[in-house]
């Protein structure tokens, strides 16, 4: 993503979008691997917990107390507001794990700039783990002791290569298959970590890439900030730099052009 010339200080920005991971996790934590968690389907066929909504609520009503004349897009209700400073937030990504009782969950919260991720913060409470980034600021994670500076990996070859490609289905429903074959032929190790989760471990330089589809807006923007401030690129799978174009490639930045490469090879073969 290209960062706004017109970006200013967001100190005050990535302080009240902690505060919001704050407000979060008060919500989802409290709810995960409960007996009486509450599932439904949406009309899109995906599941929603009462932790989503109520996680959403939260982060909303904070939002509309501190930040009254910002725009607000989360995944469970919709956008309002101006989409100059918009507010994207997804609750609870990763659904199925947090139904299921599997860890590997968190709730995601940006500030787009005309349609710039600025500033992001993710938060895995049933981990203890937290992620934040804002443009200029760096990108960061907390530790016991004091939080640590983010950095992706220096790594210059495919060859040795670690990739996470989300889900077979995905690319299978994308027509993607014949590139998620290839890219596991070519890299040293390919596996499936899934979620926002895979996006952390490419910010701290543990793996090299992620891919996947059939993302919007909620799914990615705060990974765009922590990203981009490690020092990696994130883009659509076509090489463009947008959140609407339902894709997401992020890279060390090194490899990026490398696998853009790889993937139309593949495509045009």
């Amino acid at each position: 993503m290209t960062v706004s010339p017109a970006a200013t200080d967001l100190s005050a920005d990535l302080a009240l979008a902690l505060r919001l991971a704050d407000a979060a996790d008060g919500q989802s934590l409290s709810r995960f691997d409960s007996a009486d968690l509450r599932v439904s389907l949406k009309a899109d066929r995906s599941h929603v917990t009462d932790a989503d909504l109520a996680t959403e609520r939260a982060i909303r009503d904070l939002l509309t107390a501190e930040r009254p004349d910002d725009g607000i897009f989360g995944e469970e209700f919709g956008a309002e507001g101006d989409a100059h400073r918009q507010w994207i937030i997804d609750p609870i990504d990763g659904t199925a794990n947090f139904l299921r009782g599997v860890p590997l969950w968190g709730t995601m919260i940006a500030l787009a700039v005309d349609g710039v991720p600025q500033v992001g913060v993710v938060s895995m409470p049933a981990l203890g783990r937290r992620w934040w980034g804002a443009t200029g600021l760096g990108a960061w994670t907390a530790t016991a002791e004091e939080p640590r500076r983010l950095a992706v990996s220096a790594v210059d070859s495919l060859d040795d290569a670690s990739v996470s490609f989300q889900s077979i289905a995905q690319w299978s429903d994308a027509g993607r298959l014949a590139e998620l074959i290839a890219l596991a032929d070519r890299v040293w190790r390919d596996r499936a970590y899934g979620d926002v989760f895979s996006y952390m471990l490419l910010a701290e330089g543990r793996i090299d890439m992620v891919a996947e589809f059939d993302v919007k807006e909620y799914d990615i923007a705060a990974a765009v900030a922590i990203v981009r401030e490690a020092g990696g690129r994130m883009t659509a799978f076509d090489g463009t730099e947008t959140l609407s174009a339902l894709s997401a490639l992020a890279t060390n930045g090194i490899l990026h052009e490398k696998f853009l490469t790889l993937f139309r090879d593949v495509r045009s073969s």
